[in-house]
């Protein structure tokens, strides 16, 4: 059985930053992409940033240059820097991690941006 927990998400104001954590544990084996999305209710779940074994990462046009993403010592754990906020990234974030089996999703958590 895999786990895929995220914590750090919140309320915060624009302008103002967030960490999200990941932690990918139990039956995973050689997880090789880890990736954050996020979904607003209604709309279709999008890729935020992501993050290969070698650690090259790539992000979403939205995001590029306010968020962060990187991968601990721990390879099954990654976090996701949230700088300069903005409302519009006000979603629930989820936390993804791609083994041997496939992919595995956490439950995900909130962030909410207010102006």
């Amino acid at each position: 059985q895999v786990q895929v927990v995220e914590s750090g998400g919140g309320l915060v104001q624009a302008g103002e930053s967030l960490r999200l954590s990941c932690a990918a544990s139990g039956s995973i084996d050689s997880v090789s992409v880890m990736n954050w999305d996020r979904q607003v209710p209604g709309k279709q779940r999008e890729l935020v940033a992501s993050i290969t074994l070698d650690g090259s990462t790539i992000y979403a046009h939205a995001v590029k240059g306010r968020f962060t993403i990187s991968r601990a010592n721990a390879k099954n754990t990654v976090f996701l820097q949230m700088n300069s906020l903005k409302p519009e990234d006000t979603a629930v974030y989820y936390c993804g991690a791609r083994g041997i089996g496939g992919w595995h999703w956490g439950q995900g958590t909130q962030v909410t941006v207010s102006s």
